[in-house]
This record gives C-alpha cells, structure tokens and sequence, in this order.
C-alpha cells in the first residue's frame, strides 16, 4: 500500500482486517460450551445480563450466589444492563429470568458475541488510535501502522475476548484511555478512566501502584503549590467518581454486597493451573499444607508489595529527585515548574506498569490465568514503541513475553476448542510484526531464554500431541506448561525493574555515584542516555502545548 501511494488506506483497511479476525475467531467454541449445569464464563456473562435487567439493582449481587453470582464490580454490571436491555427487546427469551439458563441458540449467541464486538469498537479501538497518534506522533508511518497490528491482533486479548468469552478489552481500553490523557497532562481525565477500568473489572488494581506513584510524584515535581492543587483534584475527582459508580449501595448494609463480592478471599490461593509463582513453587512446597488461609493472604499481601516496591519507589523518588536537581540549577524558581506540567517520570511509567502488575500476577491472592493479560498491555505498548524488527531489548523481551503468555492459556484455550484459533493467531500476529524466534539479534541472554522457551514449547506440545499423560498425573502437561511460562514472566519481572533502574538513571532520577566533582560530566551523560530513552521507550510525542518535554 505504501508503494501504489495508498497510504491513506492501511489504516481502516488495518482495523477492518482486525475486526473481521476478532468475529472469525467467535465463530469457534467458547468457554462451558453444551456443558450443563454450570457451563462457563460465556454463561456467566449471560446470566448477569439477565440478572441485571430483570432484578431491582440493589438484587444485582444478592441473587442467587452459588449459580454465576455478579462478582465483578458495577460498572460492569451497568454495561450488562445495557447490554441485556437491548437483547431483550430483540428476543425476551434470550435474558428471561432463571428460565433462559443455558441458553445456546444460534441467535443468542451471534448476540453475545457482538456485544464483545462493539464493546471493543467502542472503548478499545479508538484506546488504541489514540495512543498512537499521541505516542508515536513523531514516528514513521510504517512503525504506527506497525504499532496498530501490534496492539490490536495481539492473540492473547483475542482469545479470551472474542473466544473464551469475556470483556476484557473494555478493562483495558479505559486503562489505555487512562495512559492516553497522562501523556498530554489531562491528568483529571486519566484519572476519571482509570476508575472506571477499576469499576469494571477490580483486576485494573494491579496497575494502581503505578498509576498512583506516577500522579503523587507528579505532585512532587510540580511543587508545593501546583502540586497540591493538583492532589486535590485528582482526589476530589477519584472520589467524586467511585461514589457515582457505587451510589445505589452507599449505605452502611448494601455496601458490603458488592464488596464481599469483589474480593473474594475465601476462595483460596490459586484456581486451576496457573503460571506464577505459588502454582509453580506449589509442585514441591504445598503451601496449603503448610500454611492456613489467613497465613497465605499475609504473604501473598507482603510478597506482592515487595513485587512493586522498586516501580513505586523509582516513580516518587524520580519525580523528587528531578526536581530537586533542577531547582539547585535554577531550573525551578520559588518552587515553580515551567510549563509543560507532565512529569519527566512519564517515561518510567509503562516499564512500572509492567512490574507493578507482573507482581499482582505472580505473588497475589488468587489469580487467574487469564490475568496475564494485564501485564501484557504495558508489555505490549513496550514492544510497539520499539524499532520494529531491530532486535533491541524491549522488542525481544516484549514479543517473548507476549507469545509466552498466550502459550499459558493453552490448557484453558484447548478446553475451550480453540485449539486452530490458538495456532493461527499467534503465527499471523509474528508473522505481522515482522518476528523470526529463530533470528535474534540481541544480546546472550535473551536469545539464549527465547531459544529455551519456545524449543520447551514446541516439544511440550509435539508431546502432548503423541503421548497421554501417566494415570498417576493426569496434570503432567498444564504442570509443565506451568513451569514454563511461570520461568520467564519471573524472569520479564525481574527485567522490567532492571529497564525501569536504566530509564530512571538516564532522566537523572537516580543518584550518582560519582560525587559532586563529576556532576557535570554526570549531567551530559544523562542528556546522552536521555536521548536514548526517548528512541527505546513508549513517550509521548515532545511537541505540542502541554506534552512531556522531558
């Protein structure tokens, strides 16, 4: 399209394309399909459009618990509302109370399946278009194009989504949403998205320490009297926002519907086999053996603060650190920051991002699978912010971590029968992105784990393929797979503090080691390293009113 001059054509032609992939793979299975009485996630969902239209609102997380109760929080049970509403003036029965249960006529389920569709065409796309007409702004059309296909055919989010069955893609998009205002200093804004991707789905948590050290240390930067008007208004409006989404239960008895329904700690530590960290250790410690439930939360609790602690720490103290350093140079008068106001941590944000929600992945109290798919986004903006095809660090690391997450789900997927949505994805979006696993061009490391990891894949699957599991374990293969992947996304959390580390030390958030006798050698070092950052790293365009200079 570029040579014949039809430039202007990728871009619909690139959203079309994805589009009709996303309705191609909902024509396969989907999760509990003909498996009475409880089916699956797609009947969940089901159910709470049912539920939602039919029942008073303060009966949304009452009714019925032990047969799919609502356990996500309101906003996404308005969005069911809607969505109920308008199936059920296309066809009452589709959502009729208690006796549509189970319901799988091919009617209802071109419904469902377009809900996910025009869920994602309403909040994810234009997420999407967004980011990278504001990121990638200054970039070549090739690498924004480039940036599309990465974002948008990315397998994981696909299959779950638009196989699986679920709305994940709406969690996201608000969260991406969130980052797209950040960028330009509409930190209000950002803040409003954010909570409404906690208000969908409670998992958006595992971005809130990022998203939360980012904004204070923002605070920080701006000064004494900017920055406390700006904790203000982001307080005042965070607040303003959770009471609008939760108000028919602000009352001290109806509150606690929703709550104890949003984090559900009597559940136990892990559900079914998932790659992190207390699965996989689980295979020689059994931590339920050893430790009650009460136990295990406090740990997990300990362990996933100790996870993100270096993201926190890195994005205040940058933002101290910077701003100290410039108002020792004279940079900053009486406490005054120069417009533009955006913090010069903005930088740092998306590596945080990365560690922040790996860490709520691997040592957090139950987790599910299909979680992975919130250290993905950060991981995968990473990658499309990288040369594409260059063979440097974030793009290995981002595109490993990416077909290493989709691997993870494979028992679920292959439950689920989609098993040629599975291969087929994940060969068209490497084949998109330009990537060849067998022709790195990195460093040791990284080529060396990638070679590992998918020759593990590959034989793993070529295994299971050929030869039954032993009667003794009947879970040998969702334990490998375990081991697998649960080793290399330990290994992109420990690399993601590692490159938040290098990124802040290049902006000059970090102290140096060299004394006050080489700060100006440090200083010019730092613009050098600096100008590097801004090649590698996922940053907002340095031009226009109100963008990150930095």
């Amino acid at each position: 399209m570029h040579r014949n001059a039809m430039r202007g054509w990728v871009v619909p032609v690139t959203m079309l394309g994805v589009a009709w992939v996303k309705w191609t793979v909902g024509l396969g299975g989907y999760s509990g399909y003909q498996s009475p009485p409880m089916y699956g996630d797609f009947e969940a969902q089901r159910h709470w459009l049912e539920i939602t239209t039919h029942l008073p609102i303060r009966q949304w997380y009452t009714y019925d618990l032990p047969y799919w109760g609502l356990d996500y929080p309101p906003v996404t049970a308005y969005h069911s509302w809607i969505c109920g509403m308008i199936g059920s003036w296309i066809d009452p029965s589709w959502f009729a109370l208690d006796s549509s249960r189970g319901i799988e006529t091919p009617n209802s389920k071109v419904y469902m399946r377009s809900t996910v569709f025009a869920s994602d065409l309403l909040v994810y796309f234009p997420a999407v278009f967004l980011f990278v007409r504001r990121f990638l702004q200054h970039r070549s059309g090739r690498t924004k194009h480039v940036a599309l296909l990465t974002l948008l055919l990315q397998p994981a989010l696909i299959l779950i989504d638009s196989g699986h069955f679920q709305y994940n893609s709406v969690m996201l998009g608000f969260t991406l949403l969130c980052l797209d205002y950040l960028a330009i200093s509409s930190d209000v804004i950002g803040s409003v998205f954010f909570v409404l991707s906690l208000g969908f789905k409670q998992m958006a948590l595992y971005y809130a320490p990022a998203i939360g050290s980012y904004l204070f240390g923002k605070c920080i930067f701006l000064g004494p009297q900017d920055g406390r008007k700006l904790f203000v208004r982001l307080a005042f409006t965070t607040l303003l926002t959770f009471v609008l989404i939760f108000l028919p239960w602000l009352t001290p008895t109806a509150i606690m519907d929703p709550i104890s329904r949003i984090f559900p700690f009597n559940r136990g530590l892990f559900e079914d086999k998932v790659a992190n960290f207390w699965c996989a250790s689980d295979v020689v410690l059994k931590w339920r053996r050893w430790l009650g439930p009460a136990s295990l939360v406090r740990l997990s609790a300990v362990l996933t603060a100790a996870g993100f602690s270096p993201a926190v720490m890195g994005l205040i103290y940058g933002a101290w650190s910077i701003a100290q350093k410039a108002r020792d140079s004279g940079g900053l008068k009486d406490n005054k920051t120069p417009a533009p106001t955006s913090s010069p941590t903005f930088a740092l944000l998306p590596y945080a991002l990365l560690t922040s929600s790996l860490s709520f992945f691997l040592f957090s109290f139950q987790v599910h699978e299909k979680s992975i798919l919130l250290p993905l986004l950060p991981a995968t903006l990473i990658l499309s912010g990288a040369e594409s095809g260059g063979g440097g660090e974030d793009w290995e690391w981002g595109v490993l971590f990416n077909n290493v997450a989709v691997f993870s789900m494979w028992p679920l997927l292959k439950k689920d029968g989609q098993a040629i949505q599975y291969v087929a994805l994940t060969v068209l979006w490497n084949r998109a992105i330009g990537y060849n696993p067998f022709a790195l061009k990195s460093g040791l490391i990284i080529k060396a784990l990638s070679l590992a990891a998918y020759t593990g894949i590959f034989a793993l699957h070529a295994t299971e393929a050929i030869i039954k599991p032993p009667t003794r374990y009947p879970d040998l293969f969702p334990v490998l797979n375990v081991l697998i992947s649960a080793l290399v996304f330990f290994l992109t959390w420990l690399w993601s503090i590692k490159r938040g580390v290098e990124v802040g030390w290049a902006l000059g958030g970090l102290p140096s080691t060299k004394g006050a006798k080489d700060g100006e050698k440090t200083e010019q070092t730092g613009k050098v390293e600096s100008s590097s950052v801004r090649k590698r790293s996922v940053r907002p365009s340095s031009s226009g009113r109100g963008r990150d200079n930095t």
